[in-house]
């Protein structure tokens, strides 16, 4: 496993500080969890075989564009 990355999101009000670690996730070997400092929310996301990020599982509700931000500070 990769070492914890700092990363921020957008919210609607205010950013969200939180780390990014890599995990395998079902058959996602690839994918990446996303884990908020104030623990309000969680996203687990991953690269499928045609290359496009998607969201595997998370706290409700969630910005989808949060997907893209993630694998921006991923890459």
């Amino acid at each position: 496993m990769e070492q914890q990355i700092e990363a921020t999101l957008t919210g609607t009000d205010s950013t969200i500080d939180g780390t990014i670690q890599a995990i395998t996730y079902g058959n996602f070997t690839n994918a990446y969890e996303f884990k908020s400092i104030d623990g309000t929310l969680h996203l687990v996301i991953a690269k499928e075989a045609d290359g496009e990020w998607i969201r595997l599982t998370g706290t409700e509700p969630y910005l989808s564009s949060w997907i893209d931000e993630l694998a921006e500070q991923i890459s």
